[in-house]
């Protein structure tokens, strides 16, 4: 008799085998891998034991050697060939140029971008390099890392992004993994990662907030931890915001300090390399000096000039305070969205390289009233949670599973008539989720439905964000309000929307997989967000208006189409009466007082409900007409 090897869901069948799953941390100014190695998350190094991959790629011209270099080859290169080498692409992931350019995000790079296919692009002398096929050249890196460690194929990796990378940008990394030759287990959130580290390493127990701040991005999020469970209570950042800047604004202010009226973002680009080169050199050498107060010498060339100056650990407090700031703010801002104040918080997660600067650890103590956690590695603490979770979803770990609990960063929702918007998925909403409602047709024999999906806290559509439009067609034509339609929202575990319509009596569907062309970022969240609140009376009273108006106009079509139905059960005087209440509504209609427009509307409703009775009356005789009361 055969023997049959069974197992868990998700577990391998041979218990010698055993998957081969990663966690990445795809950053902006560098990248790690990270796996379960004798039972412990850790990060893998390359050949020569650097665990860090810069995250930057240089393309040579065609023909010279293998077109490209990758990592520390290519960040040797940043100052002599500054336009081909491409450093913080993660800025540019699922973002369309223009956007960029409105927040001076394109000023600061060194080398040049182009509107490219759906998202901003760099032009190179290698030919226009899409963000998703840059950062697919860091993870294949990454990939072969792995592979080479371990000897083996990949079963699957669980790779990282900002709490605040909307659809379009996950979507991107989703790409740029699947270029890279990955198999994407899951996207989780970095501060959700780091908390899997430390809630695992610490058993920690509470309320904690984890303060990411990466070479270009920052993420602050609020999360509960309890034993197995990680839950995301409200999440906020900053997109446009990492060490990067903190560079930017030390090479500005030794500009200044030099007596020089220029700022680092208008210097020729080998220069301006230069200088943000030195100026992150700098700040390492004062971050690991701060206890003795030692002054570092920053030493650069601007306009052919060789620029020397002693730079103190205050100093550089003064030129970065606004940043971090900057950062301050958004931790407030998510305090708020988590009903909770800064004494609640145990404990605070410190992620990112950037966290290692006392300037930004002492106003974080400061802010909570605490010292933040530190203990793990800084850069590779991302990583490693997400190496943990890749080996859980891998079903390697025959502990249990965490539960991930993520949130959605602004409200899904519909447009309904009058422009007004129906919100289905609220913000802060645990995903994955589903979510449906009910909406009916406006008009008679409506066959058709138009359905535009939209993103925001704002009741109107015009003040909020346009995702997809799609159309659900073959609708029965009824009288209107008859049709019952179902919209169905569904964010996935890595945060993807797909929006579907059914008509519930004949089974008529539709769906979309939201994948709009371009990302929101964090100022732009933040503003719809400082929006909603600033304007919540203004959106109250141009919803009542919409809403009457619309409910004028559903009343005016529905007594149109009675009286031209069954017009002859009314009286020439009767008729005149109702025609009369009609155009008193129709001229309410276009009047800006919603209190007004709801009179005139009831007006005509209890003008002819005398009217609606014959014709229900009329309707029950015809039906009973010829039967026999034995039969009804």
């Amino acid at each position: 008799m055969a023997l049959l090897q069974i197992s868990e869901p998700g577990q391998s069948p041979d218990p010698h085998q055993r998957r081969i799953a990663v966690g990445i941390d795809l950053g902006t100014t560098h990248s790690l891998v990270a796996a379960m190695r004798h039972g412990t998350p850790e990060c893998l190094p390359d050949e020569q034991g650097c665990v860090i991959l810069p995250s930057v790629v240089r393309y040579l011209p065609p023909g010279t050697g293998s077109g490209r270099q990758i990592g520390f080859d290519a960040l040797a290169a940043q100052v002599s060939d500054p336009h081909n080498t491409i450093s913080s692409v993660k800025r540019l992931m699922g973002r369309q140029r223009h956007d960029l350019a409105a927040q001076g995000v394109v000023d600061k790079l060194p080398y040049t971008v182009v509107e490219g296919e759906g998202m901003a692009a760099v032009q190179t002398v290698a030919g226009v390099k899409s963000p998703v096929e840059v950062s697919a050249e860091i993870l294949a890196t990454l990939r072969y890392r792995a592979e080479d460690t371990f000897n083996d194929d990949l079963f699957g990796a669980v790779i990282t992004v900002p709490a605040y990378f909307d659809d379009a940008q996950r979507q991107a990394t989703k790409d740029a993994a699947q270029m890279a030759g990955l198999n994407v287990l899951r996207l989780i959130n970095e501060p959700t990662a780091a908390a899997i580290a430390y809630g695992l390493d610490q058993a920690a127990e509470g309320i904690y907030a984890v303060y990411d701040l990466g070479g270009g991005t920052f993420d602050v999020s609020i999360l509960r931890l309890t034993r197995g469970v990680f839950e995301v209570m409200a999440t906020g950042g900053d997109s446009a915001l990492g060490g990067d800047d903190y560079d930017r604004a030390l090479a500005d202010a030794v500009l200044a300090m030099s007596g020089l009226s220029v700022q680092v973002a208008a210097l020729p680009a080998g220069e301006r390399a230069g200088w943000l080169a030195e100026a992150r050199r700098v700040k390492e050498a004062l971050s690991s000096r701060a206890d003795s107060g030692e002054p570092v010498t920053f030493a650069a060339v601007v306009h052919g000039q060789s620029i020397q100056l002693s730079v103190t650990h205050d100093q550089f407090a003064d030129a970065s305070r606004e940043l971090t700031q900057r950062t301050l703010a958004a931790v407030k801002r998510v305090l708020r969205d988590a009903r909770l104040d800064r004494g609640d918080v145990q404990g605070v997660v410190m992620v990112g390289g950037s966290t290692r600067m006392p300037v930004v650890r002492k106003a974080v103590a400061e802010f909570f009233g605490h010292e933040p956690l530190v203990n793990l590695n800084p850069d590779e603490v991302v990583a490693l949670g997400a190496a943990i979770q890749a080996n859980q979803l891998a079903g390697n770990n025959t502990d249990g599973e965490l539960l991930l609990l993520d949130v959605i960063p602004l409200s899904l929702g519909i447009e309904t008539m009058g422009g007004l918007v129906e919100r289905i998925v609220p913000r802060n909403t645990t995903i994955p989720t589903a979510m449906a409602q009910d909406f009916t047709t406006f008009k008679d024999g409506q066959t058709a439905l138009a359905l535009h999906v939209v993103q925001g806290e704002r009741d109107l559509v015009a003040d909020c964000r346009s995702l997809a439009r799609f159309e659900l067609r073959g609708i029965p034509p009824m009288a209107a309000g008859a049709a019952r339609i179902r919209v169905t929202f569904t964010v996935d575990a890595d945060g993807l929307l797909t929006v579907s319509a059914r008509e519930q009596g004949t089974g008529v569907e539709a769906r979309i997989d939201v994948k709009p062309s371009y990302g929101l970022s964090d100022e732009q969240i933040a503003a719809m967000l400082q929006d909603s609140f600033s304007t919540a009376q203004q959106d109250m009273a141009a919803r009542a208006l919409v809403e009457a108006r619309v409910d004028a106009e559903r009343m005016i079509d529905a007594t149109r189409s009675a009286l031209k139905a069954d017009g002859a059960l009314l009286t020439a005087d009767e008729q005149t009466t109702i025609e009369h209440l009609i155009q008193a509504t129709v001229a309410a209609r276009e009047l800006t007082d919603p209190a007004a427009i709801e009179a005139a509307t009831e007006a005509l409703a209890k003008g002819s409900e005398e009217f609606a009775a014959r014709r229900m009356n009329r309707s029950i005789a015809q039906a009973l007409s010829g039967q026999n009361i034995d039969a009804l």
